[in-house]
């Protein structure tokens, strides 16, 4: 039987084109680079590496462009992480509903938490029932907002859901500036600090990972001088440059050597737990790891505690950390690879928490100063720089330093820095620190001493090292938001906020509603000189973090202050 077979060849398969296209393009590919001298194609490569930084977390690839600002520091903090929604609160009816951390959850936080003020009966029947009305927020926002009906509703749920919000976190800090402490000298008698020996992967050896902490920074410079860092001569004695997380090893260090440290569990009142939890972070915040191995560290200091018999007796409510890094960062939400989970475990409800950025809505996080570059000695390296800073000749209206955000052009920063480079007569200066312009301390600072305002808006969270170093420098700060000071430092700013800043709501200016510069132009010299008066006289001391050796009389640094309040706190523990 004959077969008859078909010379007819096949059609060739849509993958097997696409094979030879690809290795087409590739073929051309190699012979374009091979064509290219090697000194050229590595100078390509140098450029493409300085000016962008691949960073690989969780299943997550970010590219930050500009080396330059990782190498500053300043960017390293929660939201600074591409993509990623970092919680940044700010109650206003526009925002609260496009914010990831908005009323509902704010709300939400208080109705399943009706008392949230620990230990304190300060909410009664009436607010309950407000913040459950409130919560209808949660039911209708999922309907068609292009309802003028349902858009009304949303808006008046809203408004309450903020104002009861408001009100919860205004009585915190009415709480927390009841403990404040009005003694210079601390009165140790029956209220001793007992300093618990962790074992050294909690503090210790995470300093020692210094040189890879960070993988394009030897953080190691930063540890120099008890954790104060590098000298700075420019600027003169105690002036150091002080990375922003720094504050765990300071104020140890300082703890160490306090007059009311005792050492028998028996004798304390106030016990320190001096787990470096920022530093904690740090290491881990651009590498490929899991949320487990974040989690780690933080999971085996409670299994050590938990076998410390003071740690039981009052369930850690006499106990405190320090934690160098915004609270937001030890509290990780839920399929977020940021950060660690420490503050929302279940131990940690009790105990107090001193942070650089508190959680507004917990009363046990209080928020205490970064760090800023100046520590000093005595109560005359204070009275010096106090002299020098009123008297500083302020050539400059309006300042600016900080980074801008080009991909944003609707962002706030931008349009500050837009009203500030078009100002009439280089009534505002901008510094901007994407170019290597805020590296230095002398830089921050020579510019915030010649500044009568210093503008400070909401950064990758809403507080700033920034405000402290316009403080320290005399600077008036220009809040746009008041959870950028105004609701986190209850012991170390004062609640008349109208006497160290001025406040303009940020959705004005998003809105060019307002020019920031053209509203400062109108606050009066004697408003600015009695403003300055009280940062220089009333506050600037208490910003401070004295050295290691600091021999104080006459003032109260932030350490002592944070301090002091604590004994006072704890004295009233029942």
């Amino acid at each position: 039987m004959a077969v008859s077979v078909s010379k007819k060849r096949s059609k060739p398969s849509k993958k097997v084109e696409a094979a030879r296209e690809c290795c087409l393009w590739y073929s051309i590919l190699i012979n374009f680079l091979y064509r290219i001298p090697s000194a050229i194609l590595l100078l390509i490569l140098i450029f493409l590496w300085s000016s962008s930084t691949t960073i690989i977390s969780g299943n997550i690839i970010h590219v930050c462009v500009s080396s330059r600002k990782l190498n500053n520091l300043y960017c390293l903090s929660a939201g600074t992480q591409a993509n990623v929604n970092i919680p940044i609160p700010v109650f206003n009816s526009t925002e609260v509903s496009s914010i990831n951390f908005g009323v509902k959850e704010i709300v939400n936080d208080v109705r399943d938490n009706p008392n949230p003020i620990t230990d304190q009966n300060r909410v009664d029947k009436d607010d309950k029932e407000e913040a459950a009305d409130a919560v209808k927020v949660v039911d209708i926002t999922h309907q068609d907002d292009r309802n003028p009906a349902i858009r009304k509703e949303v808006d008046q749920a809203e408004d309450e859901g903020t104002a009861y919000a408001r009100k919860v976190v205004e009585e915190q800090l009415q709480l927390h500036r009841s403990w404040r402490s009005v003694k210079n000298q601390p009165v140790c008698d029956g209220r001793g600090i007992y300093v618990y020996d962790l074992p050294p992967k909690f503090n210790k050896d995470l300093v020692g990972q210094c040189h890879d902490m960070v993988p394009w920074v030897d953080f190691c410079k930063y540890f120099d001088n008890e954790a104060l860092g590098q000298p700075v001569p420019k600027l003169g004695g105690g002036w150091y440059h002080t990375h922003q997380y720094s504050l765990e090893p300071i104020f140890h260090s300082r703890v160490l050597k306090h007059p009311c440290r005792v050492y028998s569990e028996n004798e304390a009142k106030l016990f320190y737990v001096p787990f470096y939890g920022g530093l904690d972070i740090l290491r881990w915040h651009f590498k490929n790891v899991s949320n487990d191995v974040k989690d780690t560290l933080s999971s085996e200091l409670i299994k050590w505690l938990e076998t410390q018999p003071m740690w039981a007796r009052n369930s850690g409510k006499d106990h405190v950390f320090v934690l160098g890094k915004i609270s937001w960062d030890f509290r990780r939400n839920d399929g977020s690879p940021w950060g660690t989970r420490f503050l929302e475990l279940d131990q940690m409800q009790n105990p107090i928490k001193l942070l650089i950025e508190r959680q507004p809505w917990h009363v046990n996080d209080i928020g205490i100063p970064h760090p800023t570059f100046f520590h000093p000695h005595s109560d005359d390296d204070i009275i010096s720089w106090q002299l020098k800073t009123i008297s500083s000749n302020r050539r400059k209206l309006v300042s600016f330093a900080g980074a801008p955000r080009p991909d944003q052009p609707d962002n706030m920063r931008s349009i500050l820095i837009d009203q500030c480079n078009s100002a009439d007569n280089g009534a505002c200066h901008f510094l901007n620190c994407s170019s290597g312009g805020c590296d230095q301390p002398e830089s921050v600072i020579e510019l915030f001493m010649e500044s009568e305002f210093c503008l400070q808006p909401p950064g990758d969270s809403p507080t700033r090292k920034s405000v402290f170093d316009s403080l320290v420098s005399g600077c008036i700060p220009v809040f746009f938001s008041p959870f950028t000071a105004y609701y986190q430092y209850p012991w170390h700013l004062s609640a008349d906020h109208g006497k160290y800043s001025v406040f303009i709501d940020q959705e004005e200016v998003r809105q060019r509603k307002v020019n920031a510069v053209e509203r400062l132009m109108k606050i009066s010299p004697r408003e600015r000189e009695d403003m300055r008066s009280f940062i220089v006289y009333e506050l600037l001391p208490g910003l401070l973090y004295g050295d290691s050796n600091s021999q104080l009389e006459k003032f109260q640094d932030a350490f002592s202050i944070a301090m002091n309040s604590l004994l006072e706190r704890v004295n009233r523990m029942k």
